[in-house]
Formats: structure tokens, sequence, C-alpha cells
């Protein structure tokens, strides 16, 4: 299988459930299910991955500072959609790619809008779809400015 290995671990899932204060039993134990958005932890397990924290080097969000903006950053994450093919199951391999997907442009009131999507499709090892996550993010052309400023 190809994509960046995701190992689903059942210690990860509990403390990702707890992180966001679901108590549901299924997601406890060696069988442990994953609650619906856990595959956006994904990133903690790609060693290149843009936002993860590098020992000794300033990080965006890091608190130390004003922080670095990794390249493509300024924009906001717009929406977030899933589509799922079965649960994701504690003891089990997930294989994420990443693809860019559709981009377009809208009037705002301060300027264009610059729209962006990114597909992530995570299989199982005998690559078969687990989980399609699309992420939209939003980059405003240029600075905002106040109606009365202009």
């Amino acid at each position: 299988m190809t994509g960046q290995p995701f190992p689903v671990e059942a210690g990860h899932i509990m403390m990702f459930a707890r992180a966001i204060g679901d108590e549901t039993p299924a997601h406890r134990g060696e069988t442990a299910l994953a609650p619906p958005t856990f595959t956006m932890a994904s990133a903690q397990y790609d060693p290149d991955h843009r936002l993860r924290p590098r020992l000794g080097e300033e990080w965006f969000g890091s608190g130390s500072g004003p922080g670095v903006m990794p390249e493509g950053g300024g924009g906001l994450h717009a929406e977030q959609h899933f589509e799922y093919h079965r649960p994701v199951r504690a003891g089990e391999t997930l294989y994420a790619t990443t693809v860019l997907g559709r981009s377009w442009e809208k009037q705002g009131r301060t300027g264009r809008l610059l729209f962006s999507e990114r597909v992530t499709e995570y299989r199982d090892a005998a690559g078969e779809p687990v989980v399609s996550a699309r992420t939209v993010a939003v980059v405003p052309e240029g600075p905002a400015t106040p109606k009365d400023a202009r």
C-alpha cells in the first residue's frame, strides 16, 4: 500500500476521544472504534507535515513568539467534510494520500477570496477506502481594509 502510514493505536483513540469529550465505551480497549474526526490526527504520524512541531525549531503556534507561518499559510480553514466507508479500528494501519482538489474565487466585502481544497483518502492495508476527507481553505487576496478607509 502507498501513502503516508497512520498506525491506529487503541491508546491514541482513547486519548483523542477524551480530548473531544466523547466517553463512548466503543472508544476504549484493544478493539476500540475511532471517533468520526480521528483521522485528522494522522498529521502527528507524518514526520514531514508542515504543522508538526520539531524540537529546537520555532513552529507556528508554539507560543514562543509570533510563530512562523508555514509556506502556503495565511488563510483560514473554511470547511471540513468526511465520507466514511467503514469504521476506523484500533490495530490497523491506514495509508493517507492527499491531492489538490478544486480551486475557485468569490468576491468578498474587502476583495477577492481564493478558495482551494485538498482531498485526503485513507485506505487500509488491502487498499480499500476507509475515510475520505475534504478540506477547504480560503485566503483573502490582500489585507482587509475597513470600508471607511477606502
